[in-house]
């Protein structure tokens, strides 16, 4: 909420009906759920949602939550000398119909905006496959499906090396979450855009943050700002809130994080 992600929430612009503070308490709320070592990937996700919905009423984490899930539970698979990644094959592997059943639970319970139907295992349903199948038939319209199917590959060759490319740099995490942001939201059409607005426009948002990613590299803080509140201002009017590229982002500082815990040899929970 710190980092300004342009056309999404922050604590530097509202926007969409919802303020900095529903994903604060969001966070607050879901952080001792999603971390409970004693949960499966299915049911981290859905008392997360459970809660945030039953507190907040707003969908403010579902696919930060799809994400995170995995990833909490990769760093705390019973694995020593394993990166977090390897870890993470491990349990994508083993998730199956009752996960499966539990995140489709977790989605009709969120709602989120432009989610339509399928033909093939629609979450309306009850599901008939493990999680993984499911999201295979998704993955062609949402990047979060994606990750699943793919191993989360665009957080481990886009997000981590991005953050850890500018963290490097100059110290700035800030600015660093802001830059994977951007390099996200240039690298692929936004698939929450695409789902509301059609592919034209998902596109048309991918070549904006294209060139706002270029000036973004060479700019100093102040032209930075302006920069990025002008990108936010646009997209706001426009009704335009790429999601999807702000969960990647979010999620990738989670995996940036759990990285360096297990790098240490720290344990991720007591």
């Amino acid at each position: 909420m710190l980092a300004f992600k342009p056309g999404n929430v922050s604590v530097h612009s509202a926007g969409h009906g919802m303020t900095a503070d529903d994903f604060l308490r969001s966070a607050e709320l879901v952080a001792p759920v999603i971390a409970r070592p004693s949960l499966s990937v299915g049911k981290r996700i859905l008392y997360s949602v459970v809660v945030t919905q039953r507190e907040v009423g707003c969908n403010t984490n579902l696919g930060i939550l799809l994400l995170c899930a995995p990833l909490v539970q990769a760093a705390l698979f019973p694995f020593t000398g394993e990166g977090l990644q390897e870890r993470l094959t491990h349990v994508l592997a083993a998730l199956d119909q009752e996960d499966a059943r539990l995140v489709f639970q977790a989605i009709r319970l969120a709602a989120p905006g432009g989610l339509g139907e399928s033909e093939v295992h629609d979450v309306a349903s009850e599901p008939t496959v493990g999680l993984i199948e499911a999201m295979a038939t998704a993955q062609h319209r949402d990047r979060i499906a994606h990750q699943y199917v793919r191993d989360f590959e665009d957080i481990f060759t886009i997000g981590l090396p991005c953050l850890r490319s500018w963290g490097s740099h100059d110290g700035d995490l800030e600015a660093a979450i802001v830059a994977c942001y951007l390099r996200f939201l240039a690298a692929f059409p936004d698939s929450h855009v695409q789902r509301k607005f059609g592919v034209e426009k998902a596109e048309e948002v991918r070549q904006a943050a294209q060139r706002v990613e270029t000036e973004y590299k060479a700019c100093e803080n102040l032209a930075a700002a302006a920069l990025l509140h002008d990108f936010d201002k646009k997209l706001k009017q426009g009704g335009i809130n790429p999601g999807t590229s702000a969960d990647l982002t979010v999620v990738s500082l989670l995996a940036y994080h759990l990285e360096n815990l297990l790098s240490h040899g720290a344990a991720v929970v007591n």
